[in-house]
């Protein structure tokens, strides 16, 4: 049986992105499982490699060589996408040059994807104010992809062994989360979850949903019955539809120790009410996954780390993960 093939973008080239990206290429284990191929930029990672003394022996191809080969690809390689030159910039420094280099990977894969030239996507980490900079403006990968895969819904989901949770609203500020909560966009997010968890555990999972306000409302004590208007009726629309679900619960007790043994996905109102406990619980090892695409799409859960970049210090740990789920869901 062939192994899928997938598209992992190297990321912004002044983070920690390329080096964990050699690390993968160099990561024998992996290959069992699929056959990874960087979309980024070959002088870039041949610079990281000598300055860390890191091997770089995998195959690159052009544009037109991956065009003719892309099919028939069975081993680890690099299609050099020619976006930004190995000294045009700093390393661990913010550049408009570098965002723009990390969006065209991205784009790149999206279109592969779309094409079918590889089965799923894995996304380093890109830097949104490098991004901004270069004029696209997206708050991040998630609405990348859902803008050109033109998907009808879809919603961020992190998973760990500790913990997985997704979400009804995420990059945006925290006074514009009411106002975009409501029935049909909770019951999405609970569906695309559930079906998403459905593939995972290969059973019927347990889903419990948090509410939004402090003690999930309190019977509308407070908040303006967030809870009341959109988050109950969406439970019990899911379970009408015969999902095994709870809520909505207080966020500040929902992931108790003994709850998170019981549930295989929390459903968060807002970016941070699931962030922290997941980053708390599994900073290392959390895959960020976008449901609902065409194409499969998995991602590390951390940023660029400017801070330690080019240095040899970045853990590769959570770019393995997210390629080993890409190609676990592959195989579903």
């Amino acid at each position: 049986m062939n192994l899928p093939r997938i598209s992992v973008t190297m990321g912004d080239p002044a983070g920690i992105g390329p080096e964990i990206c050699l690390h993968l290429l160099n990561n024998a284990e992996i290959m069992n499982h699929c056959v990874p191929i960087i979309f980024g930029d070959a002088g870039v990672l041949r610079r990281v490699a000598e300055k860390l003394v890191l091997p770089f022996t995998a195959p690159i191809l052009n544009t037109t060589q991956w065009q003719s080969r892309c099919h028939e690809l069975r081993t680890p390689a690099v299609l050099d996408l020619q976006c930004i030159g190995a000294d045009d910039f700093t390393p661990g420094k913010v550049d408009a040059r570098c965002g723009d280099a990390a969006f065209r990977y991205v784009i790149a894969s999206i279109e592969a994807g779309l094409v079918g030239e590889v089965d799923a996507v894995s996304t380093a980490p890109l830097n949104k104010e490098a991004m901004h900079a270069a004029g696209h403006k997206f708050p991040g990968h998630t609405e990348i992809f859902a803008q050109r895969m033109q998907a009808d819904r879809s919603c961020m989901m992190l998973t760990s062994d500790e913990l997985t949770c997704s979400f009804v609203t995420v990059h945006v500020g925290l006074c514009d989360v009411p106002g975009l909560i409501n029935v049909q966009r909770v019951v999405d997010v609970i569906e695309l979850t559930t079906d998403a968890m459905r593939r995972i555990r290969e059973r019927e999972p347990k889903i419990v949903v948090c509410g939004l306000n402090p003690h999930a409302g309190e019977n509308g004590l407070f908040g303006q019955r967030e809870e009341e208007r959109f988050i109950i009726p969406a439970i019990e629309a899911a379970r009408a539809k015969g999902i095994h679900i709870e809520g909505p619960l207080p966020p500040d007790t929902a992931f108790l120790a003994w709850r998170r043994k019981q549930t295989d996905a929390f459903i968060c109102m807002y970016h941070d009410q699931g962030h922290i406990p997941l980053k708390a619980l599994a900073f290392d090892s959390a895959i960020n996954t976008t449901l609902g695409l065409p194409v499969i799409r998995t991602s590390v859960d951390h940023g660029t780390a400017f801070d330690i970049a080019w240095q040899g210090k970045a853990n590769p740990n959570s770019l393995f993960e997210a390629v080993r789920l890409a190609a676990r869901m592959c195989a579903k």
